[in-house]
């Protein structure tokens, strides 16, 4: 049985969906809405993933996470869907996409997606950005509710690093693991955070 990345890739070529594009992240968008569950630790063992033990900045990652101070937190999400953009103390600073909802999240990643370091999509591609250049620029706007201090201490998992080709699908998986607060009441946050 082919795993779910391989599965929704050939469901966009089979639909004439070229890879990249504004077009495709809204049909990934509409299929990923589509889908009721993800099995997270399945995800964590497919094919296109490859677990590592850090992270590099510009990278897509997925990892289990429990919060330090996860007794004060309003809510959180163990299981983030990470591009880290810098180090922090004891750990790193990443946007979660999770915390937007999926229109935002495809308008921030359509964003993103201009400012790869190549147009390869393989190993070598990344995002070139820093908190800084986010901060500073109108079209990164949505990034706000996204930005995250995630300490190495309390990554429960190792890193899943999620292949260029696959960003857009991984973007849109329903992965999300919020816990003390509803999908709904995230969004509205972030909505307002914006």
């Amino acid at each position: 049985m082919a795993n779910i990345f391989d599965k929704l890739e050939l469901e966009a070529f089979k639909a004439g969906i070229t890879p990249r594009t504004a077009e495709s992240r809204a049909w990934f968008r509409r299929k990923a809405q589509q889908l009721r569950r993800v099995n997270r630790n399945a995800i964590m063992k497919e094919d296109p993933v490859e677990l590592e033990n850090n992270q590099i900045v510009g990278s897509m990652y997925m990892f289990f996470y429990d919060p330090k101070l996860k007794d004060k937190l309003p809510y959180y999400d163990s299981f983030p869907l990470v591009i880290p953009i810098g180090p922090a103390s004891g750990g790193f600073m990443g946007l979660n996409l999770h915390y937007i909802p999926p229109m935002l999240r495809a308008k921030l990643l359509d964003s993103l997606m201009d400012i790869t370091n190549n147009d390869k999509f393989d190993n070598s591609t990344k995002f070139n950005l820093s908190y800084r250049m986010l901060k500073g620029a109108q079209k990164f706007r949505y990034f706000k509710p996204c930005v995250k201090h995630y300490l190495n201490s309390n990554v429960r998992s190792r890193f899943a690093r999620v292949p260029s080709t696959e960003w857009e699908i991984a973007a849109f998986l329903p992965t999300a693991d919020f816990q003390k607060a509803s999908k709904s009441k995230v969004y509205a946050d972030s909505r307002r955070m914006i």
